[in-house]
């Protein structure tokens, strides 16, 4: 028997196990081998029902939260719109990024919650996952905008005063639209669900995943490392000349230090995580299909979907962003928690009146 008939008889036997035991099989360039055959040898078994345990209660509480924040974040700022800059253009794209991810969140509830069984379509699933991408990057995309009006209206002022119009920051967030769209449109082009249509990957399927990724190192580059430098020049610039420079409005520094903090978190908790995750997840799978197998590949993937649970929180936190461009919003919000408040207390006086008469 020759070296191609081998191979050849190999492939069908992969393909009969792939058919009898489809999601316990696994597949190297040369043999494909059980789940049970794995554990029974150096390869923990990969707990991916923690995936469906762990994200619904999250995507849930991001979606209540996030639409509400939104929601009213959005209406702040157009009551408000002559009252700041130029920089409430991208505040206002960086809006409409989270409330079109948002929307998507409750058919991902209904997958994970039907033990990851997809029901809405292959098109309808390259769709939500394409609303994700749209979400993450331009949220990078529009905060690096803002922190670089920030930086220019501090480190640069008399070079930039009356030159930034409204219309220089509408063509930059259409840039970032575009930017952005390019940069995601690749990934609808791989496969997104499974053969039986029962899966929605939010990357690609185990026979596409060395080609995903390339392109996705490629894609953290452009689209995180590359505005996440930017930030961080611009912040280190300007931190330096807040401290040298005593005549800054007291306004306009709070401001600064306020949004400072806000960016920190956003990419301490929700993009560094994920983007260190989503591809060191993608390596250990392209090393399970090379049939090597190593203690970390669990861990890694509990970690990936909690970093996919924490990435999702940035349309709840990206709000906070309108809390630092207006200075009319915290006291909106002081009186929403006192009418909240007096309303409780109203509430458990009630029982108490009832009782003494």
């Amino acid at each position: 028997m020759t070296k191609l008939e081998v191979w050849r008889l190999k492939q069908e036997v992969c393909s009969v196990v792939l058919i009898l035991t489809p999601e316990q099989t696994h597949c190297s360039s040369t043999f494909c081998f059980t789940e049970d055959r794995m554990n029974n040898a150096t390869c923990p078994r990969i707990s991916f029902d923690f995936t469906s345990r762990f994200l619904p209660p999250v995507y849930i509480l991001v979606f209540i939260i996030g639409l509400v924040a939104n929601g009213w974040g959005l209406k702040t700022l157009l009551q408000n719109w002559k009252k700041l800059g130029n920089v409430n253009v991208f505040v206002f794209n960086l809006g409409l990024t989270d409330v079109l991810y948002l929307l998507t969140l409750p058919f991902l509830v209904v997958y994970y919650f039907m033990d990851s069984t997809w029901i809405f379509g292959d098109t309808f699933c390259k769709i939500t996952r394409f609303c994700f991408n749209l979400n993450l990057y331009g949220s990078i995309g529009f905060l690096t905008c803002i922190s670089v009006y920030r930086y220019l209206a501090i480190v640069h002022p008399m070079k930039v005063m009356g030159r930034l119009s409204v219309t220089h920051s509408v063509v930059i967030s259409v840039l970032v639209w575009l930017l952005v769209s390019v940069q995601s449109l690749p990934d609808m082009f791989f496969t997104k669900t499974s053969t039986n249509m029962t899966k929605c990957y939010d990357t690609t399927s185990d026979v596409y995943v060395e080609d995903y990724l390339k392109y996705s190192l490629g894609w953290t580059l452009t689209g995180f490392c590359i505005p996440l430098l930017i930030t961080l020049g611009c912040y280190g610039h300007m931190i330096v000349t807040l401290c040298r420079k005593e005549n800054i409005d007291k306004v306009l520094k709070r401001k600064s230090l306020r949004l400072l903090v806000i960016l920190v978190v956003l990419f301490s908790v929700c993009y560094i995580p994920y983007h260190v995750l989503k591809n060191l997840n993608l390596w250990s799978r392209v090393l399970s299909k090379r049939g090597a197998c190593r203690g970390w590949f669990n861990g890694v993937y509990i970690a990936r979907q909690i970093g996919r649970g924490l990435v999702s929180l940035n349309s709840a936190l990206n709000p906070l962003v309108y809390l630092h461009g207006s200075e009319v919003a915290p006291a909106q919000l002081r009186k929403l928690f006192q009418q909240a408040r007096q309303a409780v207390m109203r509430q458990a006086s009630t029982p108490t009146q009832m009782s003494t008469m």
